[in-house]
């Protein structure tokens, strides 16, 4: 069984520039990187625009070509009232430039005929960069389970469509593990992998505290990761694990190391089953109720 793939994701080390970032990613032994190059306009949120920025664009050239890492998606292409999924074209085109593979998208709007549309025009403008179009459904977002996102893919239909599985979203959306079965295996892509307490806040100002702020080493929460990545083909992992007190006490450059070397440590601990024992276990689960 082949090693797993690990991206280093920019939530993670959100106070560092794509070249600083790729720099720490390196250093750490990370095989990709996924960066922010969309600017959010969110509070305390650094721009990194890499389409409108020449100089930090050419940085982060040199650091992907200097270091051997390889840039796997970016985000957020983010699904809102109002939207004009063309605002994306300048970063799709620099993610196509920098090798990027995928494009991270969620949904923001109640509004299910306009999601659907943005999200279909989003996989057609991203199509001749080569670029997938990964759903995540997030717990404080308008879609936020298995589910509701896959209702979307299907009604798409795209080709390049994908879906993006957060560990700690698909934990506190209560997604049951079996609804992952029915998921199209060319859908998964890479998914997002970190840890958190097993009890799920009630708010969503809490909710939001621990995705943003508080995320845990994998193997320090409650979260069954093996039970989740079991279920999904083997792609590359990209560890989003914000944790703002952490790099206070360590650095960006000691956590994202930490980050790296405890999921290595937790996939080892917890080798994949793989999709035939889990068949040959629901088999002889059914057989032993005959």
């Amino acid at each position: 069984m082949a090693e797993p793939k690990f991206s280093l994701a920019h939530l993670t080390v959100l106070g560092c520039p794509p070249p600083e970032m790729t720099y720490i990613a390196a250093r750490a032994g990370y095989d990709y990187v996924s960066f922010r190059p969309i600017f959010m306009g969110l509070p305390n949120e650094p721009n990194y625009e890499l389409a409108g920025n020449k100089e930090l664009l050419r940085k982060t050239r040199d650091a992907l070509s200097s270091t051997g890492v390889r840039l796997h998606d970016i985000e957020l292409a983010k699904i809102c009232d109002g939207l004009d999924p063309r605002k994306y074209l300048g970063a799709m085109e620099v993610a196509a430039e920098l090798g990027a593979k995928s494009l991270l998208s969620s949904i923001w709007t109640p509004n299910a005929v306009f999601a659907d549309e943005c999200y279909a025009e989003l996989c057609d403008l991203a199509r001749p960069f080569g670029l997938t179009v990964d759903l995540e459904f997030v717990t404080f977002a308008e879609v936020t389970n298995l589910a509701e996102a896959l209702r979307v893919l299907k009604a798409t239909a795209r080709d390049n469509c994908g879906l993006m599985v957060d560990t700690l979203h698909f934990h506190r959306s209560r997604v049951a593990l079996e609804e992952l079965d029915s998921v199209p295996r060319e859908w998964f892509h890479f998914a997002h992998l970190c840890d958190a307490p097993a009890d799920i806040p009630e708010t969503r100002e809490g909710l939001i505290h621990t995705a943003r702020d508080a995320r845990l080493y994998a193997g320090e929460g409650g979260i069954d990761i093996a039970a989740i990545l079991n279920r999904i083909p083997e792609v590359p992992y990209s560890i989003e694990l914000p944790h703002l007190e952490r790099v206070k006490e360590l650095g960006y450059a000691e956590h994202a190391w930490r980050c790296l070397e405890t999921a290595r440590k937790y996939l080892a601990a917890h080798p994949r089953t793989g999709a035939a024992a889990i068949t040959a276990g629901k088999a002889a689960a059914a057989g032993a109720k005959r």
